[in-house]
């Protein structure tokens, strides 16, 4: 075996764990966005009038259960975002909806939201 050969192993062992480092936590895990106060959430998703899908500019997708119910979430066009004094929303922080302001109660990594239905079509 060559002295090159014997290099080689411990880079390839070294590779696979830096990217076995950067893989995505699993859905489920408590998480926070980093730089909501710099564009940081791309796009939104009422889950009822309890909780939203959120995600991030690089595309992840977040779900934040809310401390009670936040009227006009289902209907709501836009919402705001209230960190707990650093730049990341976290399970501390609170959506704003309309005049309203709704507590996180938990923030986790998720997949993307379920796709909606399509409504049936009508027989006539």
């Amino acid at each position: 075996m060559s002295y090159r050969s014997l290099l080689a192993v411990p880079l390839l062992i070294l590779g696979t764990a830096a990217i076995a480092q950067k893989a995505p936590p699993p859905p489920g895990t408590p998480a926070s966005i980093p730089f909501v106060d710099h564009d940081g959430i791309y796009d939104f998703q009422p889950d009822g009038d309890h909780a939203v899908y959120l995600q991030d500019r690089s595309r992840k997708w977040y779900h934040a259960t809310l401390m009670g119910p936040c009227l006009g979430l289902s209907f709501a066009t836009r919402i705001g975002v209230k960190t707990s004094g650093s730049s990341s929303l976290d399970k501390f922080g609170s959506l704003l909806v309309d005049r309203d302001e709704c507590r996180n109660d938990e923030l986790l990594t998720s997949g993307p939201p379920p796709k909606k239905d399509k409504k049936p079509k009508h027989k006539g």
